[in-house]
């Protein structure tokens, strides 16, 4: 048997030979998938069979509902009520199509919901047209898939693999579908470091929702952790997916685990909300990075229009081109109340709703609502190259909507983009990993509780900003994190107006002050500075006759001028590098002539 999710992954994916020409490549994992969840349910449900049966054949004909009864025999949250296996299905050849079919009926609803997401009753009647039906069974019935020999974890990952595998095969995007394991578990740390307390008490309930679950990587992980910590913790885990396959796999994993299978919804989040009602203590997504929501923009718009800030999108809309920010409104309204505990939410980002949008634009409007209502509390830089289908820079985001009182009016921002390790071969995109130290480095800055000698943590006097820990070493490979005030990040955008030139007619009614529209200007001013200051230090010693337009006002605070948000990740970051020397320079260039020299002769001679 494997000994590795990837072995495991590889000894299932040589099933795709005996597909080769009847298939096609895109089209391997709607035979191998299934066929593999239902190798994985049947080895999970063989050591209570005879008891789901015996119960079933008891009260078959009593008219009562079975479901409750036959789930305690199975001690699962699904079931099967034929007397057949995948090794049984081999001892009638003739009619393994008919058998095995009749035995995907007899599975408890939700598990049959998973094979109906993969329309696998048509791929059965496929592959016996085909002649390949009995030798797949044969394959499938050898492979050991109980949980005893393969745990959730290893079977999760197993999957994920195998998505990748087909992803690839197809020259489709496998990052739709899963994110790397360590920056899952870097937001579950992250996550669960500010809730160390009460994720610590004996008997502890916590929920955890993904709005974009996959295949439930993260819900996985988030389980997995939080018992880890906490033995008898409970995690009641949700999600909605909106891909059929990915739905099934994500459900398939929760009724292994025990998991309430109704919590897991299929569907649009952004359109069709599964869970209107809840609230959660833990909210974690990877959601499409720049994926337009045109086709749910009237949804969308309604909501913003008629509910406002009663529905999940009152502070504004992003452009059309890209969805993400409405991912973290939504899960933002699905945060447990401060009242009741309050709620934190970990979620990975790409580096547009950081800064995108000028103040008043949508994107601005939705960062001023998170910072003023003091919900962010951390950001994390990614190393590039981590994802499966892209090396751009993404960004974990925390948000906490009842801070502990050593965070509040304050965001963290954390430089992890050295934290990596070179993979000896790249899956896609994907060329760097994190290790579990470091990402134990990063969630210990975080938590602001690293011990290592190596690494000390140096507070001193900012830049613009607040309490700066970092290496000693500005060139060490280690992780860099800056705190700032909220109102660090705001600015008032305002018109800065220049009188006409000389030479100039108009007309002005009595109160107005002329003003030359060809010298019109405007001026970003930290929202922390007095604006007529600002404009004598910066602005009246290069033009004396300029002024600020005070027409305008932002509606919020009277004040003139836009109020607007970003955060520049980047320059708070930046590293000043001084030039070489102009005689290291030089040296260098005379040297490269010298090679080049060399090379030449041997091509003329």
């Amino acid at each position: 048997m494997a000994q590795n999710f990837s072995e495991l992954a590889n000894l299932i994916w040589n099933v795709a030979e005996l597909l080769r020409g009847d298939y096609k490549q895109a089209d391997y994992g709607k035979v191998i998938m299934p066929f593999t969840l239902l190798r994985r349910l049947d080895c999970v449900l063989e050591a209570t069979k005879k008891d789901v049966l015996d119960e079933y054949a008891k009260r078959k004909d009593s008219g009562v509902n079975l479901d409750p009864f036959l789930k305690r025999k199975s001690k699962e949250s699904f079931y099967n009520t034929n007397p057949l296996t995948v090794p049984a299905l081999l001892d009638d050849q003739k009619h393994v199509r008919q058998n095995l079919v009749a035995y995907l009926g007899d599975f408890s609803e939700d598990a049959r919901d998973v094979f109906e997401r993969f329309k696998f009753t048509e791929r059965v009647t496929e592959l016996e047209d085909k002649n390949l039906l009995f030798q797949l069974v044969q394959i499938f019935a050898k492979l050991d898939l109980h949980p005893d020999v393969v745990s959730p974890e290893m079977m999760g990952m197993a999957f994920e693999e195998l998505i990748r595998k087909f992803a690839e095969a197809s020259n489709e995007t496998a990052g739709e579908h899963f994110t790397p394991r360590e920056v899952i578990q870097l937001i579950v740390h992250c996550l669960f470091a500010g809730d160390d307390e009460a994720l610590s008490k004996p008997g502890v309930v916590r929920s955890m929702y993904d709005p974009t679950a996959g295949t439930g990587g993260i819900l996985s992980m988030g389980e997995k952790t939080a018992r880890e910590i906490n033995k008898s913790a409970v995690i009641r885990l949700y999600g909605q997916e909106l891909n059929d396959e990915s739905y099934a796999i994500c459900k398939a994993d929760m009724l292994i685990k025990g998991q309430d299978p109704k919590n897991i919804v299929r569907g649009n989040t952004l359109s069709a909300d599964g869970f209107p009602q809840e609230k959660f203590d833990y909210g974690a997504a990877n959601p499409p990075f720049g994926v337009d929501w045109k086709k749910v923009q009237d949804s969308i718009k309604s909501e913003h229009e008629k509910k406002g800030f009663a529905g999940r999108f009152g502070p504004g809309l992003p452009r059309i081109s890209d969805g993400s920010l409405l991912f973290l409104m939504h899960l933002i309204s699905k945060m447990r109340p401060a009242t009741e505990g309050g709620g934190r939410i970990g979620i990975v980002l790409n580096g547009s709703p950081l800064f995108t949008g000028d103040a008043g634009s949508g994107e601005s409007e939705i960062r001023r609502w998170i910072i003023e209502n003091d919900m962010l509390e951390a950001i994390i830089a990614l190393p590039n190259d981590l994802f499966y289908n892209t090396g751009i820079a993404t960004y974990v985001w925390i948000l906490d909507n009842d801070k502990k009182a050593d965070r509040k009016g304050e965001v963290q921002l954390i430089d992890a983009t050295r934290m990596y390790t070179k993979m000896k071969k790249s899956l896609g995109n994907k060329r760097v990993m994190m290790t579990d130290e470091q990402i134990a480095e990063i969630v210990g800055v975080y938590a602001g509780a690293v011990k290592d000698a190596a690494f000390k943590l140096e507070f001193k006097e900012p830049v613009k900003g607040g309490k700066v820990a970092g290496p000693a070493e500005p060139d060490a490979p280690r992780t860099v994190s800056k705190v700032f005030d909220n109102k660090f990040f705001g600015y008032r955008k305002v018109t800065v107006d220049r009188p006409l030139a000389t030479g100039k007619d108009g007309k002005f009614k009595k109160g107005e002050r002329p003003y030359d529209k060809d010298l019109r200007d405007t001026e970003s001013i930290p929202l922390a500075e007095d604006i007529d200051a600002y404009m004598k230090r910066e602005v009246l010693p290069h033009v004396p006759d300029a002024w600020v337009n005070k027409d305008a006002k932002d509606e919020t605070d009277g004040q003139p001028g836009k109020v607007g948000y970003e955060i520049n990740f980047n320059r708070y970051f930046y590293i000043y590098t001084p030039p070489r020397k102009p005689e290291v320079i030089a040296a260098e260039i005379l040297e490269m002539e010298k090679r080049f020299v060399e090379l030449m002769k041997g091509v003329v001679a």
